[in-house]
């Protein structure tokens, strides 16, 4: 080694952590005193050419290794990130750079992870914006899936119907035959096996499956009228966010045209008024306003509207391996809706044991915030020929603090114990947890063959 002094006290704590030892026991192996020790790990002391060949021969590593493990690469490494534009008017000469390394190089670690980390994640977002799913996601978010005036048309229309008719089905169908010249037929599993609905302009026709149940088909009917009726308002939110691709614009449109449909199943007032009246229940609001589980639970999360709010659900659903293909984050500002990983200690995933039933928890994240939440299986109508059928779960929440009117949380203490779960292993933080699959991202991972705990990694900060 050679005669400079090296500075290595990150080096010597996580080498001292990994063997499982506390500071009195690896200074009693090296021969030097517990204090002296301490001013190394801190940096406070060098590296004496006696201390490191003590080290070598007790633990049995390459001396040279302790150089070339500087936190964050080194004065290199940190000379490298603060080139960075970001940092083009901070004057940082190597003399601060040398003794930010000496005097605090867990800081230089977080710093250069930070960085790297951010760096990263730049680049997935560049990656990210050619999925054409990403910027329609903002834009339901940046609206918080509430659209007044999608709402408000909607609600006026449903009102026009209901004058007609009592049937809203039959009422949507009468209105594109007679306005716009569209008949709505039903087609067999046989002539429509891998379609659901179909638009026919040559026959002037709305062809529907017979596989779809009466609440679907009311959709389906209402997502062509919305096309036709509220396609002015449609186009107007679609040119407003801009999006760069034509894939991108489209599916914005068909979630557009899907919201006006279930606003005009479930006219804002009148479901608001409905689920204030029975304290939310799902059960009563599927079968008053002709509605399937998830149509109604994803209107939960609409109810945004000035002066007239709903409580703020949010809403997801997952399938059988975890994978999310839908999340409406509404005004609930839950992190749950931000993540793609949950935790499998959250019962949205036992809900495909027991199909068709409501499983309810109270659950606490890392970061203090209490949701009681609601789980349960849905089977979509379509199936393949030969047989196969979709499964998910439906994951519907609030805040605790606001759970209490509903009728799914009386005899629940929501002031009382939670279960404790976290946004995916990766991004948990939970020391003690049994279920575990994975350490978290970002932290060091602490192996000792003398002691197991109950997670299969421990890791630094626990």
């Amino acid at each position: 080694m050679p005669d400079a002094k090296l500075f290595a006290g990150h080096r010597i704590k996580r080498l001292r952590r990994q063997s499982g030892l506390t500071q009195a026991a690896m200074a009693d192996m090296l021969e030097i005193s517990p204090s002296y020790l301490n001013l190394v790990e801190r940096n406070q002391r060098p590296l004496s050419a006696t201390l490191l060949l003590k080290l070598a021969e007790t633990f049995d590593f390459d001396t040279r290794s302790l150089s070339d493990d500087e936190p964050g690469g080194g004065e290199e490494g940190l000379r490298r990130r603060l080139a960075d534009p970001l940092f083009a008017d901070l004057d940082i000469d190597r003399t601060e750079l040398q003794e930010w390394l000496a005097a605090a190089p867990g800081g230089v670690e977080a710093f250069a992870r930070a960085f790297d980390r951010l760096a990263q994640e730049g680049t997935a977002e560049n990656v990210a914006d050619l999925d054409p799913i990403i910027p329609v996601r903002r834009a339901i978010e940046r609206w918080k899936n509430h659209y007044a005036d999608l709402d408000s048309q909607a609600e006026e229309l449903a009102d026009e119907l209901r004058l007609g008719a009592g049937d809203l089905y039959g009422a949507i169908a009468e209105r594109l035959r007679s306005r716009h010249q569209l008949t709505i037929r039903i087609l067999p599993a046989d002539v429509m096996p891998d379609r659901l609905r179909r638009l026919d302009l040559h026959a002037r026709q709305l062809q529907l499956s017979e596989m779809l149940d009466q609440a679907s088909r009311t959709f389906q009917a209402g997502f062509q009228l919305a096309q036709i009726e509220a396609k002015a308002e449609i186009e107007a939110l679609i040119a407003g966010a801009e999006m760069d691709q034509e894939v991108s614009r489209r599916l914005y449109h068909r979630h557009l045209a899907g919201y006006f449909s279930a606003a005009l199943m479930m006219p804002y007032s009148r479901f608001l008024r409905a689920c204030e009246a029975s304290g939310y229940d799902l059960e009563l609001l599927q079968r008053r306003f002709g509605a399937g589980f998830e149509q109604v639970a994803h209107r939960l999360t609409t109810l945004q509207r000035v002066g007239a709010r709903g409580l703020p659900f949010f809403m997801l659903r997952i399938d059988r391996a975890g994978q999310l293909s839908k999340r409406y984050g509404g005004a609930s500002n839950t992190p749950l809706a931000e993540g793609s990983d949950y935790c499998p200690l959250w019962a949205i995933h036992r809900a495909f044991d027991r199909p068709g039933e409501i499983a309810r928890q109270l659950i606490e994240l890392e970061d203090g915030s209490r949701w009681f939440t609601l789980a349960r299986t849905v089977h979509p109508v379509a199936r393949t020929p030969e047989g196969i059928r979709a499964e998910f779960a439906i994951g519907l929440g609030v805040d605790a603090d606001h759970a209490a009117p509903l009728i799914e949380a009386r005899g629940l203490d929501l002031k009382g114990e939670a279960v404790p779960i976290g946004l995916g292993c990766r991004a948990c933080t939970r020391a003690a947890c049994p279920q575990r699959s994975a350490p978290p991202a970002g932290r060091a991972i602490l192996v000792n063959d003398r002691e197991r705990g109950l997670a299969p990694f421990a890791f630094a900060g626990d």
